[in-house]
């Protein structure tokens, strides 16, 4: 997994084989070709700059976190060529290092680029790989709209506020599915939900849903097995939307979706309220249920832990049917792998899908069609249909 190739790609092995190319002719080199260099698997990343040591640096779990690069002798150029499999997406920076200082960069010759809550990291594709047309803007599909619902929580003492989607087809006098989505603000801007949503719903893949986008500014409190959290869903955001939308009664129109801590959030809901939300939609869950060293990230996984000892204790059925999805990448595929027959034992119907990402907004976003069209399916849904490449099934 992301072996070290020692053959790079081709148009830059006439540069290596000459030694010390001239500037003009590295300028050549650039402008003639587009970064990274892809010849079948073998990905080479390129830099161009005065440098004491340039490295790779991505988060693929597995693999040493960063790389170093290779000077071409007697130039400023810099290369890496890397073994990345079929359908492989990662995210990543350049570490240069210069007179004894070293800063983290985005690569200067790949304009493609993801974001996050952090900040922004340039992606490569391996081959294979390519972005849905159905998480882009597409000409003539009609868009729905969000408003703001103000929602007064005896859980939390205090007003949330919760972005409402409405489709364009929304039927005042019908029943929609109701989907509440954890981290819903960075689901709109990092996941492009609301594309995907207008363009699901348009191709029919889905049926047209009302999404409720929450929030939290403690979510690693909130989402990490908190009681009050299933409680402001279950007995106060879900009345107050049945109130004011035209939403089902039914258990299996209602779902929720969460990645990472949102996942657990979503599960733990399911566990305390079973029965309540049918459809559950679970992306590189933190499931930890084993305590690993005494950081502090490991401590915020303390009453995760808790909660998945309990629910390997006492399942019950908390839904009907269960999308998880996890990326090969990710630190956390133990633990979703580990958690799929655990699902499955309780009676619930689980899709589980894995895919060559790693923890990130686009792996999520890449997995919705599957996911959403599983648990909501639409008229045009086509259940065999396996966006994750590697899909398994247990």
């Amino acid at each position: 997994m992301l072996d070290t190739v020692t053959e790079p790609a081709a148009s830059l092995r006439q540069l290596i084989d000459q030694g010390s190319p001239s500037p003009d002719e590295i300028d050549r080199f650039i402008e003639d070709n587009t970064f990274p260099l892809q010849d079948g698997t073998a990905s080479t990343f390129v830099y161009r700059g005065e440098a004491d040591r340039v490295e790779l640096h991505h988060w693929v779990h597995g693999a040493p976190g960063s790389q170093p690069f290779v000077r071409i002798k007697g130039s400023d150029l810099w290369y890496l060529t890397l073994d990345l499999p079929e359908f492989s997406r990662i995210e990543y920076k350049l570490e240069v290092n210069l007179y004894g200082r070293s800063r983290l960069i985005r690569d200067p010759l790949n304009p493609l680029e993801a974001h996050d809550p952090f900040g922004a990291n340039s992606v490569c594709h391996g081959p294979g790989y390519e972005t849905p047309d159905w998480t882009l803007d597409q000409p003539g599909v009609p868009r729905g709209d969000t408003e703001i619902l103000e929602v007064q929580s005896d859980a939390f003492g205090e007003t949330r506020l919760v972005d409402v989607y409405r489709p364009a087809s929304l039927d005042p006098a019908g029943t929609h599915p109701l989907l509440i989505v954890h981290d819903g603000n960075d689901f709109v801007r990092y996941s492009s939900l609301l594309t995907v949503l207008d363009n699901l719903i348009h191709r029919r893949q889905i049926a047209p849903l009302v999404a409720a986008l929450t929030n939290s500014s403690r979510r690693l409190e909130e989402y990490a097995g908190d009681p009050r959290q299933a409680r402001f869903l279950t007995d106060e955001l879900v009345p107050q939307l049945s109130r004011q939308y035209p939403i089902s009664e039914s258990a299996d129109s209602r779902g929720l979706l969460g990645a990472s801590f949102g996942a657990v959030a979503s599960l733990h809901t399911a566990w305390l309220y079973p029965g309540f939300f049918g459809r559950l939609l679970l992306q590189s869950g933190s499931f930890a249920f084993a305590k690993r060293d005494a950081s502090a990230h490991n401590r915020e996984l303390e009453p995760v832990v808790a909660f998945q000892r309990l629910f390997r204790t006492s399942p019950r059925r908390p839904s009907d049917r269960v999308y998880v999805s996890c990326g090969l990448y990710e630190s956390l595929i133990t633990e979703n792998r580990a958690l799929v027959p655990v699902l499955r034992e309780t009676g619930m119907e689980v899709l589980y899908t894995e895919s060559r990402d790693g923890h990130n907004w686009e792996n999520w976003r890449d997995r919705l069609q599957e996911g959403l069209s599983y648990l909501f399916p639409g008229p045009a849904s086509d259940s065999t249909n396996r966006t994750g490449r590697l899909y398994s099934d247990g």
